[in-house]
């Protein structure tokens, strides 16, 4: 499944396309709730939940939980960007 040009708001990709795109960055849908994946980084695992107006990232370093969250209107390269780069 092609995905829209990186720049475009994540609000402008139907679910599917989104499910593919965490798919790809390495991501693991959740067995509950059905709107959550699990990302596992080089030193930290988040769980992003797919929330009605925004994305919300919890992430589990050693140290501390650090939630973070994404409006749609942010494009898909910001918001991966940002969620890669970790709490």
């Amino acid at each position: 499944m092609a995905l829209p040009p990186a720049q475009t708001p994540l609000y402008n990709h139907p679910l599917p396309q989104i499910e593919a795109w965490l798919t790809g960055l390495g991501g693991r849908r959740l067995q509950e709730p059905a709107h959550g994946w699990r990302l596992d980084g080089r030193d930290w695992t988040a769980q992003l939940y797919l929330e009605t107006e925004e994305v919300v990232v919890s992430y589990f370093p050693e140290t501390q939980t650090v939630s973070r969250s994404f409006k749609y209107s942010l494009s898909r390269e910001d918001i991966e960007a940002a969620i890669l780069a970790g709490p």
